[in-house]
């Protein structure tokens, strides 16, 4: 019996056991399903988002660690918003909680007192942490969040008081105009504790630091200072001791050259001032507006400055009364983009009058917490300072969008009785709070923008003046309908629901009177003439044409002023119309008339004048002389004041005629410097065309004939027959010109690659607005020379505009020069249409090499570089795969030249291939690449040389610590840093320095192809000819230096016939050529009447560089032989393993010497010197030693 109750009790014992590890299981297990129910610790980058407590909506799980890191780019802030939030309720949140950190100071959040709140990021970055505890879970929190860029306009600025230090100025991108007219607004505050009476708010200078344009106060009072004259302002301003206070004034300075007066409008008046020094002074253009002072002499204001506006234009009264934070000023606006600001020159307020912010909210005690726990939900209250957000509008209303996408706008007026407070902070309190709960999830989608509140009561809009003992208040406040449904919303729905909302109230105040009034359009005007502006809404952008075109588009947008809630026509903007073409371009005429200078910058600027009329107006012969009259004025000016708009002024003028209008069968334009000519064709009928263009007796401009050849032509384009013969039905169809225009001065086609100069006329030709290219007829050109050419070596060249980064450059494509051609004029024939001149060699720089030489020397050079490749990489191939030729210093060096050698020829072949692909940064790697490989090609050859003047001449005592080390530091390294260098001296525009560019041309500038090398002729001459140059005269000294020790050893024989001493002493010189790329050489001798032999000698011998090392220093090398029969050869041929390699140290000391002959760069060099410190060179220790250094 004992025995079963024994066993009764083991099994019961084992089923408990294993129950209890069956319910641990469960445990874990449950609690590793609730914890990997969500990813709660990641990084969130995203522009917004959402995210919410693990489980959400069901409860988290316990003993959780989430973490969430929102994170913005530089510039932007995080609002977080909680749209539920509920988490275990505790003192202090001890147990579970959310741990919000924004960047200024962490909070803690449990409860539900966070649900329906949004918090502010101080930086671009916001960090959640959420924990629980072991037990009690609650539903969690949902959150979401959105990055938020940060305003200016919720920001003063401290004025500087070192300008050299933290200068606050306009934006080097923002150009300030020449100003005969200006209204500039600016608030400010002065620091109480500045006794200082001389000091500058702003000041504004050329680039010479003159100033001529500032204001501020001296001993004689407030100033306005434009260029040397100076107008005192106190008259204007109100009679107070101290204008500038510690709280923001506005001051709104508004100035007229025209009339001398300078008008001021501050707190709430317009003064105008007389000052006769005023008159006809103008603020120069694209200088540099500093706040504070820009002067060590004068201090700045000790204060802040805030929403600093400048217009071009003058504003009156009326419209500076109606000023509101939504007009930007035209020329400079108190936006982020139009500043540069030190971040210690910010700082951000909530008070601002521009500043955009959530009205803010207070806590204010409940008196029952029955429904919300021990914790209650904060009310909203409209003076408790918060972060300054972008938004503005109360929060808990139920806003979708903001104020300024054209929804509907109400003017509410209350009259409200306080029988509490006559503060009119506490009223301003109340009735923010009652508005925003009076709203709050109403069937409309409505929100109150802005709220203002003025003792006494508002009768009509209009503000009475409030007695001593008056409790009564006016409030006016500006709601928004956004009607997203087309549903519409009466005044006398929003008033019968603030009436129905009375009893809510706070005590001690009640309702008087409430008037609900939309917000009137702006009416429908005619401003200026011929623009008509219909009824709008306010904030809404009204669109029209410009008088007379059907392109270009005039704006004007409604206002909405905040000071009392009234809309008003803001100025049109009419700065994308040309409005009279005509007026404006004579206007241009009498500015580029004769006596005028011009400098780049105001060419340029009627350059773009000129392109706007030309792109958007009806042109006719009228306008069209005109403009062409513009052009042949501008022409007079020098080359470098033409430079910058040269490319731009010829696109005008093709554009000109392809677009000018006429009668008759052609038409002609003729001035001093500019010929323009177009002749209408017929496609079907064409039958060839002619233009010319020759000088007029007694006359400054020229004559232009058609279909007629003069014989004196200054220039002549003959058009062939079949010159429409391939064009495609689509162009052939819409042909109906052709158009011709002659250039009597060239300063619009400068081209700085281009070495030879221009010395002819320019004339172009074109079809209709079509592409005329690859004619089987060609186009001739006769065109005479500026000046009689001796010895002329004429070739015809066009203007490519895709050259030079689109700014155009000389072409010879497709030209070719006519036997015809003489001293006076040179006649071309073109297969295409452009613009052609003739470009002169006139410093002999053409290379005198007809194209059947070119073509043989090409080939040459390809197969020569084919071959080199192949032997280089045989020879490279070789040491690698054979360990014991690469065990001496020789053999090393000589494994690196004949790398760079591979690479360089290898580059060389793919480049042209390369080429052919037209993309502009492969072909820049390539180029930067051939360069790098010549450079290494180059200094390897030098090392060689250093190598054996320390092996052969200093061979004693001359002990180098990780030699081939350093020789690779120099050979790669060097030839690194000269790339780098180039790179880094092109300012980001390696375009400039490597890039396709036309090779191989013959004499008359014909032929050639596409190869990316280096571009600029600077870089070449000093980082290839110079560079080569040192490592020539280097190699030539150590050349002379070896080959004299050589000579010296070998005489020394006497076991030899003189004529195995010079074979052998050839041999060396031989080898040592090519090792040392002597060859090279050849290049420097390539001048005159030697030009073409020595451009042979230099291709073969040069392309043929690796193959000649293979042979002589790898191929003739007696261990290199016995390395390929002992590995590659079979029977007879092959040689045994220890044939050679166990002989003594003295054997080969002995052979040594022999073997320098034969290869300068073997390994019998490196017994004899590997080791360069040995004293001696006769034991078997220190051949050991030299034989195993590496």
């Amino acid at each position: 019996m004992s025995h079963v109750s024994e066993m009764w009790c083991c099994h019961w014992k084992w089923k408990l056991q294993h129950c209890l590890y069956l319910f641990t299981l469960y445990i874990i297990c449950m609690q590793q399903a609730a914890h990997g129910c969500y990813n709660c610790r990641t990084t969130l980058t995203d522009p917004s988002g959402v995210f919410t407590s693990p489980c959400f909506p069901s409860d988290y799980p316990n003993s959780q660690a989430c973490k969430w890191i929102i994170r913005a780019p530089h510039g932007f802030i995080i609002q977080l918003t909680f749209t539920d939030f509920d988490i275990e309720e505790a003192p202090g949140c001890i147990y579970d909680s959310l741990t919000l950190d924004n960047g200024e100071s962490p909070m803690n959040l449990c409860g539900i007192t966070a649900k329906g709140l949004s918090y502010n990021s101080t930086g671009n970055e916001m960090i959640v942490s959420f924990k629980s505890d072991f037990s009690i879970q609650k539903k969690g929190f949902n959150a979401s969040y959105v990055r938020i860029a940060v305003s200016l306009r919720n920001q003063k600025v401290i004025i500087p008081q070192d300008p050299d230090v933290d200068a606050v100025s306009v934006a080097e991108t923002v150009l300030v105009p020449e100003l005969s007219q200006f209204t500039l607004c600016f608030e400010a505050t002065k620091s109480s504790s500045d006794d200082n009476d001389d000091w500058k708010i702003f000041s504004y200078t050329d680039a010479s630091s003159k100033e001529f344009f500032s204001f501020g106060k001296t001993i004689k009072g407030h100033f306005l200072s434009i260029s040397d004259a100076q107008c005192i302002l106190d008259n204007a301003l109100p009679r107070n001791a101290e204008f500038f206070t510690e709280t923001f004034e506005q001051l709104c300075l508004i100035g007229d050259s025209f009339s001398g007066t300078i008008g001021v409008y501050a707190k709430s008046t317009y003064h105008n001032t007389y000052c006769p020094d005023m008159f006809g002074k103008v603020i120069p253009g694209n200088g540099r507006l500093v706040l504070g002072s820009n002067s060590n002499e004068v201090s700045s204001l000790n204060g802040d400055i805030y929403n600093f506006r400048l217009w071009n234009f003058t504003m009156n009264a009326q419209t500076l009364a109606n000023l509101s934070c939504d007009v930007k000023g035209n020329i400079v606006d108190w936006e982020n983009e139009f500043w540069s600001i030190p971040t210690s020159a910010l700082k951000a307020e909530n008070n601002l009058s521009c500043g955009s912010y959530l009205i803010p909210s207070s806590t204010i005690e409940p008196t029952s917490c029955a429904n919300l726990g021990s914790l209650c939900q904060a009310t909203v209250n409209a003076t408790t300072p918060t972060p300054p957000t972008v938004t503005t509008n109360m929060p808990d209303t139920n806003r979708t969008d903001k104020p300024n996408n054209g929804g509907l706008f109400y003017r509410i007026s209350i009259t409200v009785f306080s029988y509490n407070s006559n503060s009119e902070s506490k009223v301003h309190d109340v009735i923010a709070e009652w508005l925003n709960h009076t709203f709050q999830n109403w069937n409309y989608t409505v929100y109150v923008v802005n709220i203002s509140i003025q003792p006494g009561s508002l009768k009509e809009g209009v503000r009475e003046k409030r007695s001593i003992d008056s409790k009564s208040f006016g409030v006016l406040a500006l709601l928004v309908y956004n009607a997203t449904n087309n549903i519409n919303l009466e005044e006398q729905d929003i008033r019968q629901k603030l009436i129905n909302n009375n009893e809510s109230i706070a005590e001690g105040y009640r309702l008087h009177t409430v008037d609900v009034d939309p917000v009137e359009k702006c009416l429908a005007e005619e401003n200026p003439p011929n623009y008509f502006w219909p009824d709008t809404r306010p904030t809404v952008t009204n669109f029209t044409f410009c008088h007379g075109s059907s392109v270009q588009i005039a704006s004007r947008t409604c206002y909405l002023g905040l000071q009392n809630y009234t809309s008003y026509w803001g100025q049109p903007d009419l700065r994308n119309c040309t409005e009279n073409a005509a007026d404006i371009a004579n206007q241009l005429l009498n500015l580029t008339g004769e006596g005028q200078q011009l400098t780049s910058d105001k060419v340029n600027d009627v350059v773009q004048k000129l392109k706007k009329i030309v792109n958007d107006e009806e042109i006719d012969e009228s306008l069209g002389s005109t403009v062409v009259t513009i052009f042949s004025n501008i022409l007079n000016s020098s080359d470098s004041v033409l430079a910058a708009s040269s490319s731009e002024a010829l696109k005008t003028i093709d554009a000109l005629a392809l677009k000018i209008q006429f009668t008759g069968p052609s038409m002609s334009i003729s001035t001093r410097n500019l010929a323009l000519g177009v002749s209408s064709i017929n496609s079907t009928s064409f039958q060839g065309s002619s233009f010319s263009v020759s000088p007029q007796n007694n006359a400054s401009d020229f004559q232009i004939d058609f279909d007629k050849d003069q014989a004196n032509a200054f220039a002549s384009v003959v058009l062939p027959p079949s010159l429409l013969k391939n064009l495609s039905q689509d162009d052939f169809e819409v042909i109906s010109r052709a158009q011709f225009t002659f250039f009597n001065k060239n300063g619009l086609f400068q081209d700085a690659e281009t070495p030879a100069n221009l010395t002819s006329f320019v004339v172009a030709c074109s079809i209709g607005n079509i592409t005329i290219q690859d004619l089987q007829d060609y186009v001739k050109i006769t065109i005479k020379h500026t000046k009689i050419q001796e010895d002329p070596k004429p070739t015809c060249v066009f203007w490519d505009m895709s050259k030079n980064d689109g700014n155009g450059g000389w072409n010879p494509m497709g030209c070719n020069v006519q036997p015809e051609s003489n001293e006076n004029e040179t006649v071309c024939l073109c297969n295409h249409l452009t613009h052609f001149g003739v470009l002169m060699d006139l410093q002999g720089t053409a290379t005198e090499i007809d194209s059947q030489n070119t073509k043989i020397l090409t080939f040459i050079t390809y197969i020569g570089c084919g071959i080199s490749a192949i032997f280089s990489a045989a020879t490279l191939l070789t040491y690698i795969a054979f360990e014991k030729l690469r065990r001496d210093y020789p053999s090393k060096i000589l494994m690196n030249l004949s790398t760079a050698l591979l690479f360089l020829n290898l580059t060389f072949l793919l480049d042209g291939w390369i080429a052919s692909f037209d993309i502009d940064g492969l072909c820049i790697a390539v180029a930067a690449l051939l360069h790098f490989f010549l450079l290494a090609t180059f200094t390897w050859m030098g090392l060689e040389a250093v190598h054996m003047y320390i092996a052969l001449v200093k061979v004693f005592n001359t002990y180098i610590r990780r030699y081939i080390l350093k020789f690779c530091i120099i050979g790669w390294g060097l030839p690194a840093l000269v790339i780098a260098i180039v790179l880094a001296s092109t300012n980001k525009e390696a375009s400039h320095v490597y890039g396709k560019e036309l090779y191989g041309k013959d004499a008359s500038g014909q032929g050639g192809d596409d190869f990316c090398w280096i571009k600029n002729k600077v870089v070449f001459y000093v980082t290839c000819a110079g560079y080569f140059g040192i490592m020539f005269l280097l190699n030539v000294a150590m050349f002379v230096v070896v080959m004299v020790q050589i000579c010296g050893r070998n005489g020394k024989r006497t076991n030899r016939t003189l004529k195995e001493e010079i074979l052998r002493n050839l041999r060396s010189v031989v080898s040592l050529t090519f090792l040392l790329g002597m060859t090279w050489g050849f290049a420097f001798f390539a001048w005159g009447p030697l030009t073409l032999p020595f451009l042979y000698l230099f291709s073969i011998f040069n392309s043929l560089q690796g193959l000649f090392i293979f042979v002589f220093h790898c191929a003739m090398k007696e261990n290199v032989q016995k390395q390929w029969r002992r590995h590659l050869c079979c029977g007879r041929f092959r040689l045994a393993d220890n044939s050679d390699w166990s002989k003594t140290a003295t054997n080969i000391i002995k052979k040594s010497s022999d073997n320098l002959g034969k290869s300068l760069s073997s390994s019998s060099i490196g017994s004899n010197s590997t080791y360069l410190t040995s004293k001696s060179k006769s034991t078997t220790n220190t051949y050991c030693k030299r034989s195993s250094h590496t």
